[in-house]
């Protein structure tokens, strides 16, 4: 028995008073059985979970018992277990916050909300690194991104050339070990690398957002708009179907992999990267194990890299 359906069984009693083991079934999307097995598993476990037979019965909680964690679903209570416990390995901060969502669970649930704590982790550092920690810029965004007031960046940009601005921080993003800050300008929403901003100074005017903005939804965007800059170059190539699955890992989501295949049982892929010369790059170390079909400028890199090897090599045994 999972320990997000006991507590889904606990909340859904609490804010009903009263349900039948079949109603269980089509909230938890189990079989009858399986709910009416919860239901006598958590009166055996000591949770006062009681039956009352006949018309309009089902089970209840005597007393109305309840755990504080009322305000949260069942899969928001778990999330919460498996999203702060690897935090916990790196952070105070969540490790304390984890001891106290556990201690509200009703006793006979807290081992198995430990384990799903403790289900994963996080090992900041790399295998031959040193440990990498959060920036200390990073704090000082996060809290005026908090407090909502306009921070003035002194920003290095691509060509290391210094500028100032005034901005008004949004939210911030970790994405793969680089730090991005979302922010409005009078330009609009920009996203600053924190890693480039040489300095930050937050002001005591307040900070502007747009009334409808997420976090989640804006970086989504970037993202986006990050892949479609990735991919403004597509060429078609023949491969062996065996190495498709090779390919794709190169190109990632920039691979589209079509139907059917050629008389030699070659699969037809389409894939992206931002110049022809990105693309004759990759699949240069293929050899003949690729063939490109169009565009011609990606042709026409690969011949180039592959005379530029020749005159390298030609000499060598």
């Amino acid at each position: 028995m999972r320990a997000d359906r006991l507590i889904a069984v606990l909340l859904l009693m609490q804010s009903r008073g009263r349900v039948t083991a079949a109603e269980l079934a089509a909230e938890l999307e189990v079989s009858v059985a399986t709910a009416r097995r919860d239901l006598e598993a958590l009166s055996a476990a000591g949770v006062p979970v009681y039956p009352q037979p006949g018309r309009g019965g089902g089970w209840s909680l005597l007393g109305g018992a309840r755990t504080d964690l009322s305000g949260l679903s069942a899969t928001e209570a778990q999330a919460l277990f498996l999203l702060v416990g690897p935090a916990a390995a790196v952070s105070d901060e969540a490790k304390a916050a984890l001891r106290k969502l556990v201690r509200a669970l009703p006793r006979t649930f807290r081992a198995d909300a430990e384990a799903a704590a403790s289900a994963t982790m996080i090992d900041p550092t790399r295998w031959g690194e040193r440990d990498r920690r959060r920036p200390e810029m990073v704090d000082r965004l996060q809290a005026a991104v908090v407090r909502r007031r306009k921070v003035r960046l002194t920003y290095a940009g691509r060509t290391r050339e210094r500028t100032e601005r005034l901005v008004d921080p949004w939210g911030l993003v970790d994405k793969d070990e680089v730090w991005y800050l979302l922010a409005g300008t009078e330009r609009g929403r920009r996203t600053f690398r924190v890693d480039r901003i040489v300095e930050a100074e937050p002001t005591d005017e307040p900070a502007e957002r747009p009334d409808d903005f997420t976090l989640a939804a804006a970086w989504q965007e970037v993202v986006g708009e990050v892949e479609r800059r990735r991919s403004r170059t597509w060429a078609t190539v023949l491969i062996e179907a065996r190495f498709v699955p090779v390919l794709r890992d190169h190109f990632g989501r920039h691979c589209e992999v079509g139907h059917g295949s050629d008389e030699r049982g070659r699969a037809t892929v389409r894939v992206g990267a931002p110049t022809p010369l990105d693309i004759a790059r990759q699949l240069a170390g293929w050899g003949a194990l690729v063939e490109v079909l169009e565009p011609a400028p990606v042709r026409a890199e690969l011949a180039r890299i592959g005379a530029e090897l020749a005159a390298r090599y030609a000499g060598a045994s």
